[in-house]
């Protein structure tokens, strides 16, 4: 008899990861909260390295988890683990100006990227 035997959990795979690094990209909190769940994605590179994306709460049957929801762009996470950018409306009204709404989406796509994707030493 497995020790490990409640019905509740069958067909579940159990793992224990020792020493491992875990980063996080949190929306809600600045760091993780003892006995909070948090809904996301966790994902393994190819070199051991963990990392937690918290999404935006669950939808009922959302297919492509929101990452960032701003005013100009939505970053989202699609099934196959790429990322899409999504323009939003764009209002076009007495006070607007071209430089200033491409400066506000460049601003908008910065944030919503940093900390989602590594940069290389080019």
């Amino acid at each position: 008899m497995c020790k490990y035997s409640n019905p509740d959990l069958q067909g579940w795979h159990r793992n224990t990861e020792l020493c491992v690094d875990l980063r996080t990209v949190l929306r809600t909190d600045f760091i993780a909260g003892f006995g909070k769940q948090y809904p996301g994605q966790l994902t393994r590179d190819k070199e051991d390295r963990f990392s937690f994306i918290e999404t935006l709460p669950p939808a009922a049957c959302r297919r492509n988890p929101r990452l960032f929801d701003g005013k100009y762009v939505t970053l989202t996470r699609w099934a196959d683990g790429t990322l899409h950018l999504f323009f939003k409306k764009m209002k076009a009204d007495a006070d607007f100006t071209v430089d200033g709404y491409a400066l506000a989406v460049c601003n908008e796509i910065r944030q919503a990227l940093k900390g989602l994707v590594e940069e290389s030493d080019y």
